[in-house]
């Protein structure tokens, strides 16, 4: 059965999972799926279309599925999918998709995504990433699994955060950030390996250093893009972590902080 308080809006249309509960004056309208377990906190906002998964928790005054903040924006079809056991602190906004960015927002699973946060439309994000107090995404932006965005970190849009990438406080990202890599300031600009990231996950001595060397490669040898990519491959061919760094950096369409 779903707790749903008396002061709540619900669409009779929408679809509502076995255990949720609603809270005094949310209003949740048509086009909107929850899934099982979840928690939605008095006066949050969900507009469809929208899917949200199981076992995700919304705190009051959010505004979670409105149409994107995009003046080409004209009343197309788009969605937001939300997966399952993320945290949705007081006043996020998550906005739906638009059809010049393949119709969708997409969250993942086991986010943290602290007070003030927003997420503009079409981005795509992974999972167990942390957005901390204020961090805003433009559209389109794509963060890897296990990113973390400091406090009011800024990211332009079509932007790219790798998996395990670390923004310090007040970044200004104007470029692709490439995996396991800290940036700090304005403009954003590398300032070493997310190290403690890759304790807490587990990689071992040697994939650390063999990422900490394919850095030094990258930023600290004065070499070309093109040079300190040729050499990365050879470094990536028996490591998955500096493959991934390799990977990364080719498909950027906007470059690399650097």
């Amino acid at each position: 059965m779903s707790a749903i308080h008396p002061t709540a809006i619900v669409d009779p249309s929408a679809k509502i999972g076995s255990g949720v509960s609603v809270g005094p004056y949310a209003i949740i309208e048509a086009g909107v799926e929850i899934g099982a377990s979840c928690e939605i906190g008095p006066h949050v906002v969900l507009r469809g279309p929208m899917r949200l998964g199981a076992r995700n928790r919304i705190f009051q005054f959010a505004s979670i599925g409105e149409i994107p903040q995009d003046k080409k924006f004209a009343g197309e079809t788009s969605s937001l999918e939300i997966g399952d056991d993320n945290t949705i602190r007081e006043f996020v906004t998550i906005n739906r998709g638009t059809s010049d960015g393949g119709g969708a927002t997409r969250i993942g699973d086991g986010n943290w995504i602290m007070a003030y946060v927003h997420i503009a439309h079409d981005c795509q994000v992974g999972n167990e990433v942390v957005f901390a107090n204020g961090a805003s995404l433009a559209g389109h932006v794509e963060v890897g699994d296990w990113a973390t965005l400091g406090g009011f970190t800024l990211v332009h849009q079509f932007c790219r955060l790798g998996a395990g990438s670390f923004s310090a406080m007040g970044s200004c990202v104007r470029q692709d950030v490439p995996p396991f890599v800290t940036i700090a300031g304005d403009p954003a600009l590398p300032h070493g390996i997310n190290i403690e990231g890759l304790k807490r996950r587990g990689y071992p001595a040697a994939s650390q250093q063999a990422i900490r060397s394919a850095y030094r490669t990258l930023y600290k040898r004065g070499l070309r893009l093109q040079e300190a990519l040729d050499q990365l491959s050879h470094q990536g061919e028996n490591e998955p972590g500096v493959a991934a760094f390799v990977d990364f950096i080719k498909a950027s369409e906007r470059g690399i902080v650097r």
